[in-house]
């Protein structure tokens, strides 16, 4: 990274180093270069350890800073960079002095006492600067300037991913290393307070979360890998108070470590920042029209002691990082410190590299889940299914088959953990066959709205219950909007019967405003006599909510060439060796938009791992129920899916009273079919 020159104050101000080792080396080299331009004189040193090489015998070094001003010492700044427990005693030790503060990340290990340190500082008159180094970066005026141009459209949500590896050794170097406190006094050394605190930072600056104020809600979730007893692989969920979600996904369990990175999601692009290095990379939505190229940017960066320097000088007004512009960080480390203890990750879900001292924890696929949190925005390792996470958010599960054959077959999720723009609804997830592979996905990378097994549909009297962008007629293009719905449960019963159980719920579709446009009567039942497949019958009927006609609409039905997706709608995982096929015909393009009777997709299903089951070969067999007038929609080469389209080319428009009912029957079985065995299948059990 590349700092900019400024102008060299009158008068040299004078420094003292708190903390000489560590991260105090960097501060060395930094004072060495400002001493070469004349802008600081390091007059003493305070620190336990040898202060090295780069100091011995230069400058006089102190146990204390209380010696430090016995001897005489009146520092113009005084740095502490120390452990994160020791920071708000002496940053007041400092300020008491009369000296300015530059002290390191986080600032406090309290918001307790970030509050108290800012009426400290505020009392003495003094600065203080926080060493949130990125936050010098000069990207951060051209993120600004790129969101006010509207190149990328307005601001929709920024995320953090963290993906790096630390070692034994690293928590063996120090004994606050890991830890929440230490002899009773806060520590709070995790990933999202320490080592990527940055990468928390930024995206909260960049999101315009500055204050406490700034702040209307706040989640966490809190893990560990490491025989620690901090957190080590965390996701931070935080809502502006303008409704700008900001989400940190970070782990210290990588495979590999990679350049942490900020995304700036916008209604026409997104832009990433990689901020240890200053690069800024920015793509517009190529579909927008006057669309400007993708480009790769790299910025300076402004040191934060030149600036401290700078702002005592009278040669700029404004500290880059200045205490109060810490409140919303110091929140995010309030709710991480008041946290349960981070959960345990067992070692039946961890890989390990290295050896000796060396050797590390990796979480398989730990990047995929990272990735899908940020991209949903935001979601969790709970709601994304995690194998080592808690439970996410289910009102039961259904099961199939009798006696010592019956298997658990689908959980019911609620729906109430999604991200709002991806239309939060009720699901079936990690829907299996009877031998435990895994037949669904949900809040996929390519489509994190995709929710396993439901009923969605992208227009309802203009209002989207499909989740992401909506295909509107008049832009002739995907767009954001705030235009989002939410499908609740208003009532549900299960009840078993031979081989299976049946789950009834009443639903109500509700748009962004609360207003309720539909409700819907959701039927769905398992049924299973034999070990190798069982039966899920799925029905639904919608009707007016009020007293006014709704419409059902898809994209086709708004202008997109066999884009009728919308009703009942089934998200595949990754799909290997994938053959799809009908009586008739066999491949993806011949089954889309075909009304043949019953539809076959085999394969090697490969979803993420899972609590519930695995991967494996597997057949879905689906059938339509005669007089069903929706196509099938079946989509692999882009995404693995498959649905029956309520609305494929026109709107479905139902007048008050008056109901649209459809059902699907879908024959789970374990292995790879032939086309005849399929369809003898087909005769026998559907």
């Amino acid at each position: 990274m590349a700092f900019t020159a400024a102008a060299a104050p009158v008068r040299t101000p004078e420094v003292i180093l708190i903390g000489l080792d560590g991260f105090g080396r960097q501060h060395l080299r930094n004072i060495a270069r400002l001493t070469a331009l004349q802008k600081v004189r390091l007059i003493a040193g305070v620190g336990f350890s040898d202060p090295g090489p780069e100091v011995r015998g230069e400058i006089p070094v102190y146990r204390t800073l209380a010696e430090a001003c016995g001897a005489g010492h009146r520092p113009d700044i005084i740095i502490v960079s120390t452990p994160i427990n020791t920071h708000f005693d002496l940053a007041i030790e400092a300020l008491r002095m009369g000296a300015d503060v530059l002290v390191e990340k986080p600032p406090t290990a309290t918001l307790e006492q970030f509050q108290r340190l800012l009426t400290v500082a505020e009392n003495c008159g003094r600065h203080v600067q926080v060493g949130f180094q990125s936050i010098g970066s000069h990207t951060l005026p051209a993120i600004e300037q790129l969101l006010s141009s509207g190149e990328i459209g307005q601001l929709r949500a920024v995320g953090a991913t963290g993906l790096w590896l630390r070692t034994e050794s690293y928590y063996a170097r120090a004994p606050w290393a890991g830890r929440r406190t230490l002899e009773g006094v806060q520590v709070v050394d995790g990933v999202v307070t320490n080592p990527l605190a940055h990468a928390v930072k930024t995206a909260l600056h960049i999101a315009g979360a500055k204050h406490l104020s700034d702040v209307a809600d706040l989640h966490t979730e809190l893990h560990h890998a490491h025989r620690i007893e901090a957190d080590d692989t965390s996701i931070v969920q935080l809502r502006t108070t303008a409704g700008i979600p900001v989400t940190a996904a970070l782990t210290l369990c990588a495979a590999e470590q990679q350049d942490p990175w900020i995304t700036i999601s916008g209604t026409e692009g997104e832009a990433i920042l990689y901020y240890t290095r200053d690069e800024l990379v920015i793509t517009p939505n190529p579909q927008r029209p006057g669309a400007t190229e993708a480009q790769s940017l790299t910025f300076q960066r402004t040191d934060l002691l030149e600036n401290l320097i700078e702002v005592q000088a009278g040669l700029t007004s404004r500290l880059l990082s200045p205490l109060e512009d810490h409140g919303a960080f110091m929140a995010v480390l309030e709710s991480v410190r008041t946290a349960p203890k981070p959960a345990a990750i067992g070692a039946e879900h961890l890989l390990y590299g290295g050896k000796g001292t060396e050797r590390h924890p990796i979480i398989p696929h730990v990047e995929n889940y990272l990735a899908r949190a940020v991209k949903a925005a935001p979601s969790s390792f709970s709601s994304l299914g995690a194998p080592w996470a808690a439970e996410p958010s289910t009102s039961g599960s259904l099961s199939a088959g009798t006696g010592a054959r019956t298997a658990m077959v689908a959980q019911l999720r609620t729906g109430e953990d999604i991200s709002p723009t991806d239309s939060p609804r009720p699901f079936l997830d990690a829907v299996t066959t009877l031998g435990g592979v895994v037949v669904t996905d949900q809040q996929p990378l390519d489509h994190t709205w995709h929710l396993g097994v439901g009923t969605a549909l992208q227009d309802v009297n203009g209002h989207n219950f499909w989740g992401g962008r909506t295909y509107t007629r008049d832009a002739g293009r995907y767009v954001w909007r705030g235009d989002h719905g939410r499908i609740t449960t208003v009532s549900q019963s299960i009840s078993d019967h031979a081989h299976g159980q049946q789950l009834n719920q009443q639903l109500d579709w509700n748009a962004a405003d609360g207003a309720a446009i539909l409700t819907e009567k959701r039927t769905v039942s398992t049924y299973s006599v034999s070990p190798e497949h069982w039966t899920l019958s799925y029905s639904y009927e919608l009707t007016p909510a009020g007293r006014e006609p709704v419409s059902l609409g898809s994209p086709g039905a708004n202008g997109r060439e066999e884009g009728g997706y919308g009703g009942f709608f089934w998200r595949l995982p990754m799909l290997e060796d994938a053959s799809i096929f009908t009586a008739e015909a066999e491949g993806e393009e011949e089954a889309h938009g075909s009304m043949t009777e019953w539809l076959a997709i085999t394969g090697h299903y490969a979803p993420l791992p899972s609590r519930y089951g695995s991967s494996g070969p597997a057949t879905l067999l689906l059938k339509r129920q005669e007089g069903n007038p929706d196509p099938w929609f079946v989509r692999h080469r882009s995404y693995p899916g498959v649905g029956m389209s309520l609305a494929w080319e026109q709107p479905v428009v139902l007048q008050p009273g008056e109901t649209a009912a459809r059902q699907v029957q879908v024959l789970v079985v374990d292995g790879v079919l032939t086309p005849q065995h399929a369809a003898e299948l087909i005769g026998t059990s559907l």
